[in-house]
């Protein structure tokens, strides 16, 4: 008795289009936002070597923190965009140092 009742809601259950069963919608990962904020951390920590490197580098820093507290599949990436943002910071102290200014050009 209790096949019968199995099989009438496995056909109940099926979609219009004879595809198969109905699936739930597919919810992203856990650590589907760590992995966006750890290749985030990198992005931001490479593009800050070359403009704005006084906001991109503390923002690579943090973004490549919290990646790695939430458990991100991208380590990598998480631990890159740390240090590229430590870069940042250093290169900005470096031409801070040489020119005894925050904001520098290429030009002389």
């Amino acid at each position: 008795m209790e096949r019968v009742a199995m099989r009438s809601t496995r056909t109940e259950n099926s979609t219009t289009n004879g595809a198969g069963p109905a699936r739930p919608a597919a919810r992203p990962r856990r650590g589907a936002r760590a992995d966006g904020m750890a290749v985030a951390s990198f992005v931001l920590g490479l593009t800050g070597l070359l403009v704005f490197n006084l906001v991109l580098g503390p923002l690579a820093l943090g973004l490549g923190a919290v990646a790695l507290v939430r458990g991100t599949a991208r380590r990598g990436r998480a631990l890159l965009g740390l240090a590229l943002g430590a870069a940042d910071l250093a290169v900005l102290l470096a031409l801070a140092a040489a020119d005894h200014t925050l904001s520098w050009s290429l030009g002389g």
